[in-house]
């Protein structure tokens, strides 16, 4: 997948960038970079986020929640989708995500 970049100003969250749960292995890396003053933490779900009758249930990153500086992580294990929130503050967070691997065969 090429990398996707989302940012969020104040708070608030990302739309949810969905993810290739089928690819084997499962590799997403991500970045965040703040601007201004900001707290926020990198979120992922498991519901089914192209199903519109369903309220995704998020989950905070085991790492990169409440931060206030730049930060990487990854993802090693499937999520349907991962979004950034800010927590709070007035300036910005932007996510660049990477998803790699190869096709189940």
């Amino acid at each position: 997948m090429r990398p996707i970049t989302q940012s969020q100003t104040g708070a608030g969250s990302t739309t949810v960038v969905p993810m290739d749960h089928y690819i084997s292995p499962f590799n997403v890396g991500f970045g965040v970079v703040v601007s201004g003053t900001v707290n926020y933490t990198v979120q992922h779900t498991f519901s089914n986020v192209f199903d519109t009758s369903v309220t995704p249930v998020f989950f905070n990153h085991p790492v990169i929640a409440a931060q206030t500086t730049n930060q990487d992580g990854n993802y090693a294990f499937p999520v349907t989708g991962i979004r950034l929130t800010v927590n709070s503050g007035a300036g910005t967070a932007t996510i660049t995500l990477v998803q790699a691997g190869m096709t189940a065969s």
